[in-house]
């Protein structure tokens, strides 16, 4: 592999970490009443800016390595769908005013959707 593809595969995986813990702090705030969205206005901004550097940076990959989602690469059409699943359980999980219970039902809907992402990512099941 080409040493700017493993860069941009590198700045993927550091993406999806970051991800996955300002969603988790985000998350964790807001079970336990905390007004993240007062307190650190960064938690506002930093988790898009960084989900657009994530996206950008996997689709880069997916154009580079030529694999497309369909048929030859269920994993990434599986990956793809469900990416749709997380963002709407996390915006669910991160909205103001609702029941706790609730919130924490969908935290644990985007957490465990975002692990079978890394998943299928880590294996490439179905490939």
């Amino acid at each position: 592999m080409a040493l700017p593809y493993l860069l941009i595969r590198d700045l993927h995986i550091a993406c999806v970490t970051l991800s996955i813990t300002l969603f988790v702090l985000r998350g964790g705030c807001g079970l336990g009443g905390v007004d993240w969205r007062r307190r650190w206005p960064v938690l506002r901004w930093l988790p898009h800016l960084n989900d657009s550097l994530l996206l950008a940076a996997g689709l880069t990959l997916m154009v580079a390595s030529g694999q497309y989602p369909g048929p030859a690469q269920p994993w990434l059409a599986a990956k793809l769908l469900l990416l749709l699943v997380y963002v709407g359980a996390g915006r669910q999980a991160l909205r103001p005013g609702q029941p706790r219970g609730r919130a924490a039902a969908w935290c644990l809907l985007a957490l465990d959707t975002v692990g079978s992402m890394v998943a299928l990512a880590v294996t490439r099941w179905g490939s």
